[in-house]
């Protein structure tokens, strides 16, 4: 089953990708596997994925998976959630390495001393973060319900971590309640430039902008819109508008491109790359599933924890 590196000097590019994906959908009938994709991966993963979407849509989607087998194209914490929400099931990350630096940056050393410097604060834990850290949180969220997530606790005080920038928007459009905020950042999103976007809206001047709330605050105040990615397909879907610059990911270009063909779409700058996301390929994908790697599992008492974590969240409506 294995392309070799001969195959692809004999394919072009297209045949090559149809010959990788033909295997993949055989290999896939045969593990029954499903093959979940984040809207950041590249244009050809999101194509052969089952389910493509943001970090809540694919949690949600992960809870009534009935494949055994789940391949989760997108970054560790992302495979983790999926293999808390399904204990009894292989979880598969076709590239080991494929991490987030964002993620990261969420420590337990550094959450104990927040916790006894606010012990009447609530934890609310943005799902870009290690399963050992959801497990310490009283709740998660991601970029999609992060407000609803807040607005729904009773404690007045949130300690909200790891994205700076998504806790200044949360605090922003929850006044009531005093956010506690983490100094995490996306590189990725950290890239998106107030000059850059005040460019774009100057070469296209019919052009609405919707903004990641990962981005600066400076960014997002020129924005038509701030949500999530999920929430960028609703959205302009929706809008009347033709014209749209997107300050995310460009991966997120594609998908809209498909799902909007009559809608132009810009990004403010061409650096826009999360490299992790980028990491997974077709033939990567193909290694997982003749392998069966690269297998994901959280130790069962940390799954536990951060499973009611998840759970919580999964709860606001």
């Amino acid at each position: 089953m294995t392309i070799n590196k001969e195959d692809k000097r004999i394919y072009s590019d297209e045949q090559y990708k149809k010959k990788v994906t033909a295997k993949i959908k055989e290999l896939q009938k045969k593990r029954n596997a499903i093959i979940l994709a984040h809207n950041y991966q590249r244009d050809e993963i999101q194509d052969i994925a089952d389910i493509r979407g943001d970090s809540l849509a694919l949690a949600r989607a992960a809870i009534d998976i009935k494949q055994e087998t789940i391949i989760f194209c997108g970054v560790l914490f992302m495979a983790e959630s999926a293999a808390i929400l399904n204990p009894d099931k292989l979880v598969l990350l076709p590239v080991k390495e494929a991490g987030c630096p964002l993620a990261e940056m969420a420590t337990l050393d550094k959450l104990h001393l927040y916790r006894k410097q606010y012990p009447d604060a609530a934890v609310v834990c943005y799902v870009n973060s290690p399963a050992y850290i959801k497990a310490e949180c009283d709740i998660c969220c991601t970029s999609s319900n992060a407000i609803k997530v807040v607005k729904s606790l009773s404690n007045k005080q949130v300690v909200f971590l790891p994205d700076r920038n998504l806790a200044r928007y949360v605090a922003q459009n929850v006044p009531e309640k005093e956010i506690i905020i983490w100094p995490g950042f996306c590189i990725t999103h950290m890239r998106v430039k107030e000059e850059e976007v005040l460019k774009a809206k100057q070469e296209h001047p019919d052009a609405e902008l919707v903004a990641h709330p990962e981005c600066e605050p400076e960014v997002l105040q020129h924005a038509d819109c701030v949500t999530s990615t999920g929430g960028m397909f609703s959205y302009i879907k929706s809008s009347p508008k033709k014209k749209f610059i997107i300050a995310t990911e460009k991966g997120m270009l594609y998908g809209l491109g498909k799902e909007n063909p009559g809608k132009e779409f810009f990004l403010p700058s061409e650096y826009l790359i999360c490299a992790n996301m980028k990491l997974t390929t077709l033939g990567w994908v193909l290694h997982s599933l003749e392998n069966l790697v690269y297998e994901v599992t959280v130790d069962k008492e940390i799954r536990e924890k951060a499973r009611l974590s998840l759970d919580r969240m999964l709860a606001v409506k």
